[in-house]
């Protein structure tokens, strides 16, 4: 990314006064170090035979990978200097057939690692980088994806070794998601066609002759998540073509289409039992992700654990009674866990909640309500035992995205200090059927920034909520979503606002982010040469004379989805219009804050920044 725009780490600020509140104290029992604290185990992989577990560890600065046996007890550290990821755009570590060798990306390249210990060992010097997609079922071959030249992803098929690689598929696109068959003989793909960002096809790609066959393709049609079979005749995936995200199964010569599920809930995570009878998947149920079974004869789905949380990966452990998962929800950070699969009975591995935390901490409510034009949206709304009568309109990022019953450590501690926080699925949400999802294509800042704004106003008719003391505060899209409801309401109901790696610019965004991201955009707007309308239609970098109420801008310098450009121009813009802001970039940070002393930064700015503007004088 380069925009010939240098912007070096600063702090500036127009017109609000930058320092702490003497009069305020934490809450009693927390602080910011707390919140900063809790380290996130992640991104786990069941061993073949059962015994182990990798898994990536955020902790110390550092995104490494760690094994543990699968019964329980302390990790070992495999990975020394994997530096930070977001948890959101990372991998999961790859066990070779064997488990006897790990595969994982680090610093850009393919590496592998004996299970036993020892250095990792970069295998992809051929190219300028590489990520790692599967091993391949001989223990032996090793898939990775590259880039070629900024225009497609493409897989290539090396070694354990490193040796020069073979292309196993070249086409005029993105390649995504492969999976070998376990008999070796063909490796199942997504493959997004350049031209067509909202075409995802299924292909399936012959090992030996390297011919490649459509299993399932159509214009605008979505399909992923491809996986086989134990005795490679048949491919369960995901397919949006019924409306929502369903279980669908095809056989591997691309006979006997057939529909799985048909719930009007959506369905992820597909994992096949070890006898090929069952699928494991999760189900989501207005944010809730259930685990549940599906039966490959019948296509009924039986739960297996539903409650108040999220679910994700399921593991079969080779005896299929068992399913290892990870597992979080609002009151406890994720932690992987086994699961018996007929009771449900869950055995946690892992123990991240520091006991600190335990007991303090607020459950959230399903609530409902109406939008401008009558449409209903669904928030989750946490309420704080004694409310002070201030509260937060928290929009998700994305759009696709959606607040689910998730682990945010942040919200719980405003909540502790006595804010109302309320986290609202607007149109362009995941979970709601794809329609929902759609509803906000090609109109970005439209009626989805008018069902943020129903938020406050529903906050507004709860009478422990003074009307005057609403902000809202979001990142990515929901920075974004900040940056519109300041300017587009001329009710004024946000009495500030807090923009983390927000966009304002459309069209210039999507010039200087990466690669992925333009075409995200174009999945939604179209290309900005055809549709350059809706690009600055929804750009609220033009209507910054309509701001009224200050604003908290942050934003990371290494940031290629939502490029720190757009924050640059927004805040010049707010300048020049004599808006009160607060503005701060940090040095080595991507898209989100990873690093602990920039995230307690953050933490201290934004706690201070809304007492000011939204707590009175203590009496």
């Amino acid at each position: 990314m380069s925009s010939g725009i240098k912007i070096e780490e600063k702090y500036e600020r127009n017109g609000w006064p930058s320092i702490p509140r003497p009069d305020l104290k934490p809450p009693e029992g927390w602080s910011l170090d707390l919140l900063a604290g809790v380290n996130r185990v992640r991104g786990h992989r069941l061993s073949p035979d059962g015994r182990q577990i990798a898994f990536i560890w955020d902790r110390n600065d550092l995104s490494d990978v760690y094994v543990m046996p699968s019964g329980g007890g302390w990790p070992q550290r495999i990975s020394m200097n994997r530096g930070l990821v977001a948890y959101w755009d990372d991998e999961v570590p790859q066990w070779s057939p064997d488990g006897q060798w790990l595969a994982f990306t680090l610093g850009g390249h393919a590496h592998v690692v004996r299970a036993e210990g020892g250095m990792p060992k970069k295998v992809s010097d051929f190219a300028k980088g590489a990520s790692v997609a599967a091993w391949m079922p001989d223990g032996h071959g090793l898939l990775v994806y590259v880039d070629r030249g900024g225009e497609a992803v493409q897989l290539l098929l090396t070694d354990k070794d490193g040796s020069w690689p073979r292309p196993l598929v070249t086409l005029d696109g993105d390649v995504r998601d492969a999976h070998p068959a376990p008999d070796g003989k063909s490796v199942a793909v997504v493959f997004r066609p350049n031209g067509d960002p909202n075409r995802w096809d299924l292909r399936l790609v012959d090992v030996t002759s390297g011919e490649i066959r459509t299993l399932s393709g159509a214009p605008r049609q979505k399909d992923w998540f491809a996986r086989f079979s134990p005795d490679s005749r048949q491919i369960a995936f995901l397919s949006q073509r019924g409306g929502w995200d369903q279980a669908w199964l095809v056989n591997a010569d691309g006979s006997g289409l057939r529909q799985l599920t048909a719930l009007e809930n959506d369905i992820s995570d597909l994992a096949w039992s070890p006898d090929g009878t069952r699928l494991a998947c999760t189900v989501n149920r207005g944010g809730k992700f259930d685990l549940a079974v599906i039966d490959i004869a019948s296509g009924e789905l039986r739960d297996i654990v539903r409650g108040e949380g999220f679910f994700s990966r399921p593991n079969w452990l080779p005896d299929g009674t068992e399913l290892t998962v990870e597992y979080e929800n609002p009151v406890q950070p994720p932690d992987i866990y086994r699961v018996r699969v007929e009771s449900g009975e869950m055995t946690q591995l892992t123990f991240s909640n520091p006991p600190a935390l335990r007991g303090k901490l607020v459950r959230p409510e399903a609530v409902i309500y109406p939008s401008f034009d009558g449409t209903k949206i669904q928030a989750l709304l946490l309420k704080p035992e004694k409310p002070n009568g201030a509260a937060i309109v928290h929009p998700h990022g994305g759009p696709s995205g959606q607040y689910a019953f998730e682990w945010d450590i942040l919200a719980q501690y405003f909540v502790a200090k006595g804010y109302t926080f309320i986290a609202p699925d607007y149109r362009g949400s995941t979970g709601y059927g794809v329609a929902f999802e759609q509803a906000n294509y090609h109109d970005w800042g439209g009626a989805d920034a008018q069902d943020v704004l129903y938020a406050a106003r529903y906050l507004r008719s709860l009478d422990w909520i003074d009307p005057k003391r609403i902000a809202i505060m979001g990142g990515s899209y929901g920075g974004y979503m900040t940056a519109l409801c300041l300017s587009r309401d001329p009710e004024y109901l946000f009495a500030c606002g807090v923009a983390k790696y927000g966009d304002a610019h459309l069209e210039n965004s999507w010039a200087l982010c990466n690669r992925d991201l333009r075409l995200y955009a174009e999945m939604m707007l179209g290309h900005p040469g055809r549709n350059r309308d809706a690009y600055l239609k929804g750009s609220p970098i033009f209507e910054v004379d309509a701001i009224r109420k200050p604003v908290l801008v942050l934003h990371g310098l290494e940031d290629d989805v939502v490029p720190p450009e757009a924050s640059e121009m927004w805040v010049e813009a707010l300048r020049r219009a004599g808006k009160t802001f607060e503005y701060k970039t940090y040095a080595g940070e991507p898209h989100g804050f990873l690093q602990r002393k920039n995230v307690l930064d953050v933490y201290e700015r934004v706690e201070r920044f809304l007492d000011w503007y939204l707590m009175p004088p203590k009496a």
